[in-house]
Parts: C-alpha cells; sequence; structure tokens
C-alpha cells in the first residue's frame, strides 16, 4: 500500500511539474510604418493552439510548453510569416515587435482556442482600393460576404449568397445564354453582374459555384477609377474572392442533400509540396445536381480549381489560381413583358400565373463550359515598394436551345409567344495588370499608394441561329398555334418541345457569324495620405482609352475614346481603429457609340461623336468597430447623377445630343455584432429613390428605371451556438430577407405591372464536434409564394429543407 501510495504521489509530482514548466509567449504585431494590427491570426503550427491579436496589435498564448516551436503570423492583405521560438523554462516570452509586410492573400485556416469574435465582419481587403486598407480607414462603402456566414447559412447557390449583401436585389437569375453573364442584380439603382474574381475580370455565362469562395465584397456606388467600366456599373461591382493555399496540410469533404433532387460534394485539399514549406497547393471541387420545383428544368454541374503558391524568398513570390466549370442546364423560361404595347393584366392575381409550369422540357438544355485563371507575381523591390504584376484570362462559352416568352400584346388573354433559338458563343478575355504598391512617409505623413498599368482585351464569337416563332401559351397553361406575324393558325402538335422538333424548326433559320473585339489601355493612380493617424485623404485618377473593332469584318463600327475618371475621399477617425466619419466623390463612365445625323433628304448623313457617358456619386456616412470588434457597422448616405446620356434632339429628329440624366439616391445601413459569445448577428437595410429625370422617351420620363429593383430592401440573420458544456456544439440560426413592391413595367403611355412585396424566413439548426459538423437548413420557412424580375416575371424556390454533412481534416 506504501509502495502504491508513494507511486501515486510521483504521477500527481510529475504532472504538476509538467504543468509548470508551460510558459506563456507574447508579443506586438505592427506593419511598416509601425502601426498595429489587429485580427492578426496567430498559430502554433502542427498544434490547435492560437490566439489573435487586439486593436493595439499585441497577442499573448499560453500553454506553450518545453522545446522549439514555430509560430505562424496571417492576415488579410499581409504576406504570412514564420518564427521559431525555443522554449526552455517556464519563464514568459516577450518577442517583442514583429513586422508583418503587405502583399498576397497566402492565410491559413487556423484553429484557436478561442472563438473568433464577429464571423460575420472581416476588416481587411486588399481588392477594395487595390490596397490593403481596414474597412474603418477606408472611405468607399463595400458589404463583406464571408465564408463563415455561408457556412451558417448551408449556402449552396452565388444567388443565396448575395441576399447577405446589403441593398442587393437578383433581377434576372442565370439564364446560360451567351452574353447573360451569371445573373443580373439591382444595387443603388443600377442592374450589374459579378464579373471580378480576386480583382480581375472574370466571366462566366453560368451561375458562380460557391465551393471555392472564401468571401464576397460587393463594393459600393461608381468604381471606375480602380476598376473601369467593363465589370463595374454605376451601381458597383461585385468581387469573388477565392480560397488561397495556406502553410500546412488540411481539408474538408462536405455533402448536401435538399428538396428537388439536389445533391452536392464538395472538396477541399490543402498541402505543403516542399519540405522547407515554400510552395503551398490547394484543390477545391465539387459535382451537384439540381432539379426544377416546376414541372421540368434541372442544372447538373461539375467545378475544380486547383490553386498553387511559391515563396521563393522574402522578396519573391509566384501564384497560380484556375476555376474550371462544366454545366448543363435548362434556361429558366421568363415571362417578358412588352414596353410597347398594352398590358391586359397589371398584377399577378389578375395574370392568373400558374407558377408551377416551366413551358420547356428536359430535353431542350444549354452547355456553359467556363474557364478562368490567374498568374501573380509579387516582388519586394524595397522596405517601402513592392510590385505585383497580374495576368488574367477567361473563357465562357454556351451551346444548346434557349427560349423565351413574350407579350406581344396583339393576342387575347395575355398570351406569351414563345421564341428559340440555338446558342453557339464563347467570349474570351485577357487582362494584364502591373501595380507598384507603395507605403512611405513624405514630411512625416504617411502615403500608401498604388500606381497601375491595365489592358483588357475581350472578343465575342456568336454563331448562333436566330429566333423562330414556336407556339404560343397563357400563364395559366393554354396553347394555340397562331402566328402573331402571319394570318397563318398553326396545330398545336407541330410545336412539340423536343431537340427533333425545334431542329426542324430552325432548319431554315440563318446562323450568325459575328466576331467583335475591343481593347482597354488604363493608366490609375490612387493614394491615401494620413496627415494625421486619424485624418485621411485618399486621391485617385484614372486614364482610360477604349479602343472598339467591333465586327472584325468591317471597319465602319470601329471607334475609339478616351476618358478620364477622378476619385476622392475624406475619413477622419473619432476614436482611433472604432468609430471614422467619411465622405466620398466616386464616378464611373460609360463608352458611347457614335450616332448617325442629318437628314437623309438632304445627302449622306454623317457620324457625330460624343464624349463618355458620366455618373458621379457624392456619399458621406460613418462606420464603426467598437467594442473590442463586437460591434461594427456602416451607415451611408447617397447621391448618383447619371449625365451626358446620348439622346434624341428634341429641336431636331435628325440630330442627338448628351443631354439625358438619371438621379439615383439612397441610404444604407449595415451591422455585424458579436453581443455575447456564440452569437453572430448579421443585418441590413437599403432605401433607393431612382427617377429619369431627362430623357427623349416620353414611357420612362420622370419613371424609376425597370433596373433599380425595390425602393426597399433588408434582411437579417443570427447564428448562435451554445456555450454550455451539456449543449456545447450545438447551434440554431434564423433570418429573413426581404423587398417591398416593385414594377417590372412601369410606362406613362402602356401601364404598369406591379410584383408584390415579400419576407421570406429561413431557419438551421447545426451540431459541431471536433471534426465533424452537420446541419439542418429550411428556406422561405412559411412557403411563400413570391417574385422577382425586370421586365419579367420570376418565380421563386418554394419551400426547400437541405441536410449538411461536413468532415475536417
Amino acid at each position: 500500500m506504501k509502495v502504491r501510495s508513494n507511486f501515486s504521489l510521483l504521477l500527481i509530482l510529475f504532472s504538476f511539474i509538467s504543468y509548470a514548466q508551460t510558459t506563456t509567449i507574447s508579443g506586438r504585431l505592427v506593419d511598416s510604418n509601425n502601426q498595429p494590427l489587429s485580427l492578426v491570426n496567430v498559430s502554433v503550427l502542427n498544434s490547435t493552439v492560437g490566439s489573435q491579436s487586439d486593436r493595439n496589435g499585441d497577442f499573448k498564448i499560453s500553454g506553450i510548453g518545453e522545446g522549439t516551436i514555430t509560430l505562424l503570423f496571417s492576415s488579410i492583405g499581409y504576406k504570412s510569416r514564420e518564427i521559431q521560438v525555443s522554449i526552455q523554462d517556464s519563464s514568459p516570452k516577450d518577442l517583442g515587435t514583429i513586422v508583418l509586410y503587405e502583399g498576397n492573400e497566402i492565410l491559413g485556416t487556423v484553429t484557436l482556442n478561442g472563438e473568433r469574435r464577429n464571423k460575420f465582419s472581416r476588416k481587411k481587403s486588399a481588392y477594395v482600393a487595390k490596397l490593403p486598407l481596414k474597412d474603418i480607414e477606408n472611405t468607399q462603402v463595400y458589404s463583406t460576404v464571408t465564408s463563415e456566414l455561408l457556412e451558417s447559412q448551408v449556402v449552396t447557390n452565388f444567388d443565396d449568397a448575395l441576399k447577405n449583401a446589403t441593398g442587393v436585389e437578383q433581377l434576372w437569375t442565370s439564364t446560360g445564354r451567351g452574353g447573360d453573364g451569371a445573373g443580373y442584380y439591382a444595387l443603388r439603382g443600377f442592374s450589374l453582374q459579378p464579373q471580378l474574381v480576386n480583382g480581375l475580370p472574370g466571366l462566366t455565362n453560368g451561375t458562380i459555384n460557391p465551393a471555392n469562395i472564401e468571401r464576397i465584397e460587393v463594393i459600393k456606388g461608381p468604381s471606375a477609377t480602380l476598376f473601369g467600366n467593363a465589370v463595374s456599373s454605376y451601381g458597383g461591382l461585385i468581387n469573388v474572392v477565392t480560397k488561397k493555399p495556406y502553410s500546412g496540410t488540411g481539408g474538408e469533404l462536405s455533402f448536401t442533400s435538399g428538396s428537388y433532387g439536389f445533391n452536392q460534394i464538395v472538396g477541399d485539399f490543402n498541402t505543403n509540396l516542399d519540405s522547407n514549406e515554400n510552395l503551398y497547393f490547394r484543390l477545391n471541387t465539387s459535382y451537384s445536381t439540381q432539379e426544377s420545383f416546376q414541372d421540368a428544368g434541372f442544372r447538373n454541374s461539375f467545378f475544380v480549381a486547383p490553386s498553387l503558391s511559391y515563396r521563393v524568398n522574402n522578396r519573391l513570390s509566384f501564384s497560380f489560381y484556375g476555376e474550371i466549370t462544366q454545366a448543363e442546364q435548362t434556361n429558366p423560361t421568363f415571362l417578358f413583358l412588352n414596353r410597347n404595347a398594352p398590358t391586359e393584366s397589371a398584377n399577378l392575381e389578375e395574370l392568373n400565373y400558374n407558377n408551377k409550369l416551366s413551358f420547356t422540357s428536359n430535353d431542350l438544355t444549354l452547355t456553359n463550359p467556363t474557364q478562368n485563371y490567374r498568374v501573380e507575381m509579387d516582388y519586394k523591390l524595397s522596405d517601402n515598394w513592392q510590385s505585383q504584376t497580374l495576368l488574367s484570362k477567361s473563357a465562357t462559352s454556351t451551346r444548346g436551345y434557349y427560349s423565351y416568352l413574350f407579350e406581344f400584346g396583339i393576342l387575347p388573354d395575355d398570351t406569351f409567344t414563345r421564341f428559340i433559338s440555338k446558342q453557339n458563343s464563347q467570349t474570351n478575355t485577357t487582362d494584364i495588370q502591373q501595380n507598384f504598391i507603395g507605403n512611405f512617409n513624405i514630411d512625416g505623413k504617411r502615403n500608401r499608394m498604388v500606381i497601375g498599368l491595365d489592358y483588357l482585351n475581350v472578343n465575342t464569337t456568336d454563331n448562333s441561329t436566330g429566333y423562330v416563332f414556336y407556339g404560343n401559351v397563357t400563364p395559366e397553361g393554354g396553347f394555340n398555334g397562331d402566328d402573331p406575324f402571319t394570318p397563318d393558325v398553326v396545330e398545336d402538335d407541330l410545336f412539340p418541345l423536343s431537340t427533333a422538333g425545334v431542329d426542324a424548326a430552325l432548319e431554315n433559320t440563318p446562323v450568325g457569324n459575328n466576331n467583335s473585339k475591343y481593347s482597354i489601355y488604363s493608366l490609375y493612380v490612387s493614394d491615401v495620405v494620413n496627415f494625421t493617424p486619424q485624418l485621411s485623404l485618399m486621391l485617385g485618377l484614372r486614364l482610360d482609352h477604349f479602343d472598339n473593332n467591333g465586327d472584325i469584318l468591317t471597319d465602319e463600327d470601329d471607334f475609339n475614346q478616351t476618358a478620364l475618371s477622378p476619385k476622392l475621399g475624406a475619413l477622419y477617425q473619432i476614436i482611433d481603429n472604432e468609430l471614422s466619419v467619411f465622405a466620398n466623390y466616386q464616378n464611373g463612365f460609360n463608352n458611347v457609340a457614335p450616332r448617325l445625323v442629318g437628314d437623309p433628304q438632304d445627302g449622306a448623313q454623317r457620324l457625330q461623336t460624343f464624349d463618355p457617358e458620366q455618373a458621379n456619386q457624392f456619399e458621406a456616412g460613418i462606420k464603426s468597430s467598437l467594442f473590442d470588434n463586437r460591434l461594427d457597422g456602416t451607415l451611408s448616405y447617397y447621391n448618383i447623377t447619371v449625365q451626358d446620356r446620348v439622346i434624341q434632339d428634341p429641336a431636331n429628329p435628325f440630330n442627338f445630343i448628351a443631354n439625358g440624366e438619371v438621379v439615383s439616391q439612397g441610404v444604407e445601413l449595415e451591422i455585424n455584432a458579436n453581443p455575447i459569445n456564440g452569437l453572430n448577428i448579421r443585418g441590413g437595410y437599403s432605401y433607393n429613390d431612382s427617377e429619369t429625370t431627362r430623357t427623349d422617351d416620353p414611357l420612362i420620363l420622370n419613371k424609376r428605371p425597370l433596373e433599380a429593383g425595390p425602393k426597399n430592401l433588408y434582411n437579417f440573420w443570427a447564428s448562435y451556438a451554445f456555450q454550455d458544456n451539456t449543449l456545447q456544439g450545438f447551434g440554431v440560426g434564423f433570418g429573413f430577407n426581404g423587398a417591398s413592391e416593385r414594377f417590372v413595367k412601369n410606362y406613362t403611355t402602356t401601364g404598369n405591372f406591379t410584383l408584390p412585396s415579400y419576407t421570406v424566413y429561413n431557419a438551421s439548426a447545426f451540431y459541431e464536434v471536433n471534426k465533424y459538423r452537420i446541419a439542418l437548413k429550411v428556406n422561405n420557412l412559411t412557403n411563400l409564394e413570391y417574385y422577382k424580375g425586370w421586365t419579367t416575371i420570376n418565380p421563386q424556390q418554394p419551400r426547400a429543407v437541405l441536410a449538411n454533412f461536413t468532415y475536417k481534416f
């Protein structure tokens, strides 16, 4: 008994001594100008121990045992850094000041010993300003949809992801048709498409796959100064930031299954390819199938995204990113309303629309292969300057059958005529950028500057057929063969929804032979000057030369234009890194093709050139990151005036003048909160008032543009992970998004059509432990019938249930 007691005592003493030998490591993280860096991930490699720096840049890690460890420091917009630390006793280790330098976003998936605060908020971006600025020091407003938010909502498609972005409303879902891109959205009164990947052009004719999304950045307002006009709109732009390789080995496998035949497998794998851990590789891939809630329709897609990052030395690094998608789908059949003819019905109730009808068949499909590639070289020229060389290539194509239903207003009973064509088109883009990024002081004032050169080339080939008449339908499901263009009435069974039937109808239809291209050459500069640590001024200017070759077979449509796009912003931090007020002036532009002018009875007409159309935004607001990042938000008011739109001269019908105008103004509020541990909240509200104030079209004068979408938009999501021991690992989520009523047809003489307001509720529950996560999600909890559209009527999905299982390794 005595021997056993002594042995037990020795074990206790040994355990005590082992515990006593652990120590604490601390330090302070700053940038190259000795400014503190907050929210930097600090982790011990090959362990689950980690922490984050606070708003003063300080960090502390406890419980480190004896031996040599490697600390990894990583933060968005900064180059990762590793430091080896030797622990020989229990004395605390102060590493002093550690400097991180600006660079590309190689960011590790770090497991922390505490929960990261405010998971729905992202405080830095290397893309929004083409400089690594915190949100609270950026004069531009942007909304970030993080991967943590997408995971909590079990998001499986890009459209659902964008419901979290304040002020964004879907107008069209992706049609798959060449030139339509990945759907259309309304932002600040103007339509836009997601055409930017990692800050560079990245096109698609199909829905963007969310499997490779690290976050989505919705940048508000005209942004041509830094990004040009080819990938942005007057309302803003959408930048998809993809997942990047990181130091270490890990990944996850995920399977999601749900209503309407939805099944998706997602894989994510990351590893080091060399023993020195300078070469990182990551592969994201997914395969999904989806049927429609209507009587026909489906989408199948395969996606793979390899990425590679090579750190040659402390000065030079290379990165490669690729995205390859193979997709096949039926195109959604919208009901198109005619702006030039009266509409029999003014709302859905009068239309008597049976939204379970697709008016198509699974035999008529489109394929949308898409490829996006990006190569980046970063070279540290000095302690103050970095060179960034970027090459982006995109190729997207459409093959197959596309149909749509159009209301001519000639036939009775709200009859819509079906038109159909065989699509065969492809678009290729090449973008080359050279940026010089500086961080230096002049006369004691900090400057963060980017000087860039940009070349973009877009080439489109279209060998699609023309559209042919293929019968009529009524919204409740009726059919007739009364051709609105001829006195003929054709038997119903002569319009089968099959490839054989459509091919027969298209047999004598001309096939297009269109090949067009344009190039844009740009020089831009932007500088953020800190007159004091609290007061900063952003100045930017872009010189843009547009060279349009049009159809390469003729020179008649060739033209070129040169535009200047300025940008100005001022920001004052009332409380350092916590509360700031800002104001900005931002510019956007569109190139305008020449018009033929002159009375043809007086002789040959001549081409008249115009200056580019201009959009100018004035905005002011407040940004916050309070209570140690537990509450951040943005409140702003904006006014966008679009001028110099080419319209017909009211004094001369044979002349055109640049006198059209549209005014769009509104208010936006976004809040991200982490009031208590485990609870994360995201909420947003936007109000937009848009009006066409000068035009040559009396149908739309003093009317709200249809692309502006609803006046009011709102979204909310809350996720709570239980913290007590009995329910630890369990969590729930709840939220909603909605919009006020909106016109999809609103013309002075031909009438209106109104879609009703809606509020859609969603809920989730999950259990997460160790490497496993199981989640259940219900979309459209109340099974609401609701619609979206832009001169179209697009029914949305009813209630759907999703179940997800994820294994992380």
